[in-house]
């Protein structure tokens, strides 16, 4: 069983419906307010959203430590499938981090009817991400014993062997570890019309990263419509504290709308 929300559409479902896609572990948690608060908007504005906790997520079932990447993306193909009975408009993915290009890789498949891609902050390379996670380890070990008993290198050499490994709470499965490793934002072309991706940076003049810029402009020389925009702020999904990105809520239905008001863009 999965556990999801359903923001039933202000016109009663004859608009666009949205499944959204969380991003990965502790940070699924800490974006739960702003992605409850996008779908109330996008529902008042006349398209309905459908929340899902992927599989050993949240409130759905089994263990992460089972989970796999192609559960994941069964999960969000049965969730399209269950919103396309529910509403008669196009339909689109939205993630967030890790969530987002997942999004990605499953709009890549034409069959599925996917308009269009909302994507905030996608994970560009899954090595440099995963690089980042397992650093949580060694800094929970120098918290805990005064410095790292291992290295990034060793705890990957640890993944390779088969051997699970326990990270800030998660038990992640060597496979999943490979399959996350081996993404690249830029090879996962969706067969979408229009990709609309946000980012928030802290920067005093908002830019979308090169890093998502690279795989943007190659999505584009593939003929995509991609409307890229940046906005100040913390990242929310990684804040000490629950936080709002007002901005990002904003910028996302501007771009939706086609509309571009208080973010740079590009």
């Amino acid at each position: 069983n999965r556990f999801c929300i359903y923001h039933r559409s202000a016109d009663g479902g004859t608009g666009r419906g949205f499944v959204y896609a969380h991003p990965f572990c502790e940070e699924m948690n800490k974006a739960r307010r702003m992605a409850a608060l996008q779908s109330r908007r996008l529902a008042a504005a006349g398209c309905a959203v459908l929340q899902i906790d992927l599989f050993g997520c949240g409130d759905s079932s089994g263990d992460f430590a089972d989970a796999r990447w192609e559960t994941w993306r069964e999960d969000l193909r049965i969730a399209l499938g269950w919103l396309k009975s529910r509403v008669h408009g196009p339909l689109g993915l939205w993630g967030l981090r890790l969530g987002a290009t997942l999004a990605a890789d499953v709009a890549r498949d034409p069959g599925l009817g996917i308009e269009q891609l909302l994507l905030w902050q996608p994970v560009g390379s899954g090595e440099q991400f995963l690089t980042q996670f397992l650093r949580l380890r060694l800094a929970a070990e120098m918290l805990a014993e005064g410095a790292a008993q291992s290295g990034v290198g060793e705890l990957r050499q640890t993944l390779r062997r088969g051997v699970p490994l326990e990270i800030a709470g998660y038990d992640i499965h060597p496979r999943l570890a490979e399959e996350i490793d081996a993404l690249r934002l830029v090879d996962l072309v969706p067969a979408v019309r229009r990709v609309h991706c946000l980012e928030v940076t802290p920067m005093a003049e908002p830019k979308v990263s090169p890093a998502t810029q690279r795989a943007l402009e190659a999505w584009r020389s593939k003929g995509l419509d991609v409307r890229a925009a940046a906005v100040k702020g913390e990242p929310f999904w990684s804040t000490l504290e629950i936080a709002e990105r007002e901005a990002l809520l904003a910028a996302s239905e501007d771009s939706l709308k086609g509309v571009y008001a208080g973010a740079a863009h590009s």
